[in-house]
Formats: C-alpha cells, structure tokens, sequence
C-alpha cells in the first residue's frame, strides 16, 4: 500500500515538479511539491539499495547508497558555491553530518530498537569508523579553523586545498583497505552478531542499479529547482540562511539515504543501518568537503574548510557523542532517542541564530 503510494506521488511529482520550475509557481507550493516529490523517489532508492545489500552485501550496499545519496548533496552544493552562496554550502555540510549521525542514527536505532531489544552489528567496523571520524571532523576541520586565526583568507584556502587533497587520498585508501585489502578479515561472528536469514532480493542487481540512477537525475534535478525557493521560503517563514542549509537542505539532500538507514533498522539489519549513516558522514566530510574545495577553484568565490564556531562545535559533539554509544557494537531505542534528543537541541541552537 505505502509503496503504491509512492510510485502515485513519483508518477504525479515529477511531472508537476517541472511544470512548477518552469512556469515559476509560488516558492512555497514548489518548496513542498519537490520535498514530497524526493521524499517518494527516496523509497524507491531505499528499496533498491535493500535488493543490492542482498545481492552484493551489506558494506558495499551501504557504501552503494550513501553515494548515491551524497551524489545529490553534491549537485546542489555545486549550484550554490556557482551562486556564491559558501555559507549555504559549509552549513549544508554541518546539516550533514549532524543528520546523518544525529537525525539518521537516532531515528534508525530507536525505530528498530522498539521491534528488538537489542540490535548488534561489527564493532570493528564501528571502531574502524569510529578513528576515522575523529580525524576527519576533529582534526581536519578543527586545524583550518585555529589556523584561520593567524592566516589571510588566501592562505587560509591554500592550506583548505592542502587539507582537501589529503584527505581524498585517505578516503580512497580507506576504501581499498575495506573493500579491498581487509575484505571479510573482520567478518562478524554471525552465532553472535544479527539474525542473518536467507533472503531474495526484490529486484535483481540490473534492475536494482537502473532505478538507483534514474531516481538520482530526478532527485538532483529537483533538488537543484528547490534550492532557488529557499531564500522566499525563508523570508516567508522566518528561516535563517544558516537555519535552511543545516536543517532543510541537508534533510531533503539526503532524504535518500535517510528512508534507507530507518528501513534497514526496522529490518534487523543495523549493520547497514551504521554503514549508511556513519559512511555517509565519512563520504560528506572525506570526500564532498574536499571535491567542493577543490571545485571552487574555478569559481568568482572560493571556499575554505573554515566552519563557524557553532557548526564546528556542534559536529565535534556529534561524533563523540556517537562514538560513545556505538563503540560496543550494539544499540536500543534509548540510545536512539539520546542522539534524537541532540539533534533536536542543536537544531533549536541554530534556529535561534
């Protein structure tokens, strides 16, 4: 029924999200017709990065989705640093990385830590993620940030590409030694670990990949019409500039992965659940980050990973208090609403600015 529901809302979304662009309708009917509209193709994309963990497993069905979820951040954050809108772009990056550690996680755990108890996945892979984290939010993006003090913004970019290239490299690295060179040598205890049962997978892995990318161009496309509503939306309805890159556009950026962390959860399959939520935060801050650096070489306004003090704070908290709460391997619905409860808190924070 719901996904009836969906395929309904695409059919008719779509098509309506054009017209809307095109015939330029009031920014507050466009801003919630394209919200629907990607919050449709999400399931969808949810569903396919559900047959391809079956078919190819759950690391590189995670890894799967988070990409294509970032893809659409990406896109977006592109547009706005062509505008010249840098602070869009870095408080874009901090909604994120609080969505998906705070919002994503929080939600995921508590959701599917009502139908279980107790829900377990690899705690190497979650202490693995855990050093990785640390440096890429702690020390990559703090030493811009004390450094910025005592450099000119030229300097100051300089040392952003600096940071960027490295930190590129280290992801990639990151992902042959996972995917690669340690594939499978910390495989879970599976006697110990989630309830692995034989599934079949709903579509096949052609099938599976075709909708993930024809649902990625049309959730770009409409993302990238639902960018030029927000400054209206927001003299509308009394949004700040910070307050719609960190809450609206890192929400609707990464509705994809976000109805797919939840789904997963409520399957019993929190291992993809962390592999979503954790390794697109990895991919925004190791990688997005960097690339968006990198790319605005080439534009009028250039960006340094130079954070304002509240985003800075507040994504060093979100790591570590994630960090506490997964490092065992496991998780409950208490540990879900913990992070809710965090997210909510700084939201209220930058509401107020």
């Amino acid at each position: 029924m719901i996904n009836r529901i969906f395929f309904i809302l695409i059919l008719a979304g779509i098509p309506l999200s054009v017209a809307a662009a095109l015939l330029h309708w009031p920014a507050v009917i466009s801003f919630v017709l394209y919200c629907v509209t990607i919050i449709a193709l999400a399931s969808y994309m949810g569903r396919a990065t559900e047959s391809l963990a079956i078919v190819v497993g759950p690391r590189i069905g995670g890894l799967l989705n988070a990409t294509f979820g970032n893809a659409v951040e990406l896109i977006i954050s592109i547009f706005a640093l062509k505008a010249g809108l840098v602070s869009v772009v870095l408080a874009s990056l901090t909604g994120s990385v609080l969505g998906n550690l705070l919002l994503v996680g929080g939600l995921s755990f508590f959701i599917g830590g009502l139908k279980f108890k107790r829900q377990r996945f690899n705690v190497h892979d979650a202490q693995h993620n855990a050093g990785l984290m640390i440096f890429a939010i702690v020390v990559a993006f703090v030493f811009p940030e004390v450094f910025s003090m005592t450099l000119n913004d030229q300097e100051s970019f300089t040392l952003s590409i600096w940071v960027s290239a490295i930190m590129i490299v280290l992801y990639l690295a990151a992902l042959y030694f996972k995917l690669v060179t340690h594939r499978g040598v910390y495989a879970y205890d599976e006697e110990k670990g989630e309830n692995e049962e034989q599934e079949t997978a709903e579509w096949t892995k052609s099938k599976s990949i075709l909708v993930l990318g024809l649902a990625t161009l049309a959730v770009a496309y409409i993302s990238e019409n639902l960018v030029h509503t927000f400054e209206e939306v927001g003299e509308t309805l009394g949004w700040s500039e910070i307050f719609i890159g960190i809450i609206i556009v890192a929400i609707v950026g990464n509705a994809a992965e976000h109805a797919s962390a939840v789904m997963m959860a409520y399957k019993n399959k929190v291992g993809v659940t962390v592999e979503i939520a954790v390794g697109s935060t990895l991919q925004i801050a190791m990688f997005v980050a960097p690339v968006l650096v990198l790319v605005s070489v080439f534009f009028e306004k250039q960006m340094s990973l130079v954070f304002s003090m509240p985003e800075l704070v507040s994504m060093v908290l979100a790591v570590f208090l994630t960090i506490s709460l997964t490092n065992d391997g496991d998780t409950n619905w208490f540990e879900g609403l913990t992070l809710l409860a965090a997210y909510m808190i700084m939201g209220v924070g930058f509401y107020l600015l």
